[in-house]
Order: C-alpha cells, then sequence, then structure tokens
C-alpha cells in the first residue's frame, strides 16, 4: 500500500490518501473497516477494471461511507499506480469508478482528472440555503451567491464576500445534518491563489476536508460556467484550501473548450509519504 499527498509541493501540507494495490481479494466489509481504521478523509482500493477502456478500477471509501468519485483520491491512486509500474497508454490513465471513466492526464510535474459532469446543479431552495446559513453561521446577505455542485459527494456550494469571510468561518457541526457544505470567496488581485475554499462533509465522518478535489472541479464548472465573479476570475486559476487547518493545498483549474463541450481539468502535485504492506 502507499499513502500519497495530494495537492502541495511541500512535505505533509496536502491532503493523504491510503491507497491499497491489488484490492481484488478483499470484501467491502474489509475495505470499510481499512478506511475506517486510517481516519483519513479518502482510503482508496486499486483493483482490475471491468471495462476494457478502463486501466484500473477504483473504489473510494471516507471512513463513514463509499464514494462514486473522489477528487484528491482519484490523483493520488493514479500517482500510485503509476509509481508502482502501471502500463500506461500515452500520457492519459483512464480510471473506472462509481461516477463512470476519469480520465487523469500528466499535466507537467502534476496530474489532472477530467471534472465529472455534475449529477445536479442549479439554485439552492430557500429551506436548505436556511440550513446551510445556520450551519456556517452566516447571515442572509452574507451569501452572495449558491448553487449544487454535486459530481457525486453531493456538494452544495455557496459565495462568500472574500477569503477573509471563508477563512473566519466557525460552523456549529450540530447543524448540518447531511449536508456537504463547499465555501469559496475571492482573494485581491494579484494573490497567489484566486480562490479560498473550504470543504465541510461532518456526516460523512470528516469535519473539514484539507483539500477537495470533487468540490473545486464542481465549483469550477459553477463560477467559470455562470461567470459567476464575472471577468475577475480567468478559465485557469488556482484555489488554495486547508489554510484554516494548517494545510497548504494549491488546486489547479483548466477550463478548455467552450460551451456544453467545456471541460474542466482539475490537478496537483503528488508525492508517496508512506509505502508499506497491508495485512488483513
Amino acid at each position: 500500500m502507499s499513502q500519497v499527498d495530494v495537492f502541495s509541493t511541500e512535505p505533509l501540507l496536502g491532503n493523504p490518501v491510503a491507497v491499497v494495490h491489488d484490492a481484488d481479494d478483499l470484501t467491502t466489509e474489509q475495505m470499510a473497516a481499512f478506511a475506517r481504521w486510517t481516519n483519513l478523509s479518502e482510503t482508496t482500493f486499486l483493483l482490475r477494471p471491468t471495462d476494457p477502456a478502463a486501466d484500473y478500477r477504483l473504489r473510494i471509501f471516507t471512513p463513514g461511507e463509499e464514494l462514486p468519485f473522489a477528487g484528491h483520491p482519484t490523483l493520488g491512486s493514479a500517482h500510485a499506480w503509476l509509481e508502482a509500474g502501471g502500463p500506461a497508454q500515452g500520457e492519459t490513465v483512464v480510471q473506472e469508478c462509481g461516477a463512470g471513466l476519469v480520465p487523469v492526464r500528466r499535466d507537467g510535474e502534476r496530474l489532472a482528472f477530467a471534472a465529472p459532469r455534475l449529477l445536479r446543479s442549479g439554485p439552492v431552495e430557500e429551506a436548505d440555503l436556511a440550513r446551510v446559513r445556520r450551519a456556517l453561521g452566516l447571515a442572509p446577505d452574507e451569501v452572495r451567491a449558491s448553487a449544487w455542485v454535486d459530481n457525486g459527494p453531493g456538494w452544495v456550494a455557496v459565495l462568500l464576500r472574500d477569503a477573509d469571510a471563508v477563512l473566519g468561518l466557525r460552523p456549529d457541526w450540530s447543524a448540518f445534518d447531511d449536508l456537504e457544505i463547499g465555501v469559496v470567496g475571492a482573494h485581491a488581485a494579484g494573490s497567489e491563489a484566486a480562490l479560498e475554499v473550504r470543504a465541510f462533509c461532518p456526516g460523512i465522518g470528516v469535519p473539514e476536508d484539507p483539500v477537495t478535489g470533487s468540490l473545486n472541479a464542481g465549483l469550477a464548472q459553477w463560477l467559470l460556467g455562470e461567470r459567476v465573479l464575472g471577468e475577475r476570475l480567468a478559465t485557469s486559476y488556482v484555489a488554495a484550501q486547508g489554510t484554516a487547518i494548517g494545510r497548504r493545498g494549491r488546486v489547479h483549474v483548466d477550463l478548455e473548450g467552450q460551451g456544453p463541450d467545456a471541460q474542466v481539468w482539475v490537478g496537483g502535485a503528488t508525492r508517496t509519504t508512506i509505502a508499506g504492506e497491508l495485512h488483513l
């Protein structure tokens, strides 16, 4: 097995994922138990693909449930598979997971995944938005915009005044119910990162996720697709995440094409921090 740090070029400042290689003989119960034991935001299992177009199949577990897709586990697992000698065909690896086939490409020194289409998008009903505000401790006028950006995990997103407002949040964990909330605010022009992002998902055993590929993918599809920030956000930008909990995540986003065929790519640095054997 490997433990891979994702979305940071600096040691121990990204989001770790535990990756179990050659996991075909493990049961679902064993996978879930190991994910609870690692207590990381996600643990993944590499298996033989069932789709001939895929290079490998991936199952993704949080401490509380299995996910059809997640971003930093996708990049970390692709890194581990390549590092173990996976026979990649060209510059693109194809991952099979609950969300279907996800291409992962080498992007210079980074890996990047093609953002899956959103399963749920559009406006947030007032009743749900009131729950979001209550969980985050926000007044109605503090939310500048909101949308569903669910590509598997269930994200609902809110835009705040700026990055400082995002970093100043003190969530009420008892008010989240089943909500998985992403929060975003813009940094000042000229800053290293264009956006500050935080991800809250206590219902799946992860109060605040350090750096979140799936959320950043959904945010990009919303913010860029609807030009929510107007000309303030370029079609290639960097988002910072994890600042509030002592991490230094950097998520690189690129939009290729226009209109309904446009594709968002989400990338970041990956490095193996632990390598060993799993005995169950």
